[in-house]
């Protein structure tokens, strides 16, 4: 399982976020889905379809290849369900216009995780560049090491 699908599912599933709960999972690799599935006790879907038909599913996060992003998002709003969508939102602008027009068409919302923001080090730097520690900020450059490989 990627990593941060792990994530997601251990705070939904582990009921770490108030007013919501994992209701089921949809991977076509079906040794995924039905890992992630049996460990919180929900359903486990194969096809996106099936999983978008559910009537009990207000939101879907999307954790997919990045690529896969508007395609997936594009769906969930066409079946009228909120998104939380992993960063990046997409890899072209015209994607990331299509998916949040097609949020908008269905009326549904659609939320980009950028959980970094919320990171120590980072509110520590805007706290310092707010205050004005940097003095006049010309030019900014950020290195972030990730655990994953060049594919």
């Amino acid at each position: 399982m990627r990593r941060i699908a792990k994530r997601h599912s251990d705070l939904l599933g582990g009921n770490h976020i108030e007013g919501t709960s994992l209701v089921a999972v949809c991977d076509p690799i079906r040794t995924r889905a039905d890992a992630v599935a049996g460990e919180f006790g929900v359903a486990a879907h194969y096809d996106m379809d099936e999983f978008l038909a559910r009537k009990d599913i207000d939101a879907i996060a999307v954790l997919t290849l990045s690529g896969q992003h508007p395609a997936h998002v594009i769906a969930c709003a066409r079946a009228s369900k909120h998104v939380v969508v992993e960063k990046p939102m997409a890899l072209r602008l015209q994607d990331a216009d299509d998916m949040i027009r097609a949020c908008d068409q269905a009326g549904v919302k659609m939320f980009i995780v950028k959980q970094n923001r919320f990171n120590v080090p980072v509110v520590k730097a805007r706290e310092a560049l707010d205050a004005g520690r940097f003095g006049k900020l010309i030019l900014g450059t950020v290195r972030v090491r990730w655990c994953r490989d060049q594919a």
